[in-house]
């Protein structure tokens, strides 16, 4: 997990395995997913009204 302050965006990578497509799960939360389907990582942003 990194948190990228200047931004506001928190990235949990599950996987190193480049990002094949995206799924918006909310405005504010992308699943990043493999070229099988599979979750790789997630990025949430303004990430400080989810997270204190």
């Amino acid at each position: 997990m990194k948190y990228f302050e200047k931004e506001d965006i928190i990235h949990i990578t599950i996987s190193d395995e480049p990002e094949f497509n995206s799924v918006e799960i909310n405005p504010n939360i992308t699943a990043e997913l493999n070229d099988l389907g599979e979750l790789i990582g997630i990025e949430i942003t303004n990430a400080s009204s989810f997270i204190r």
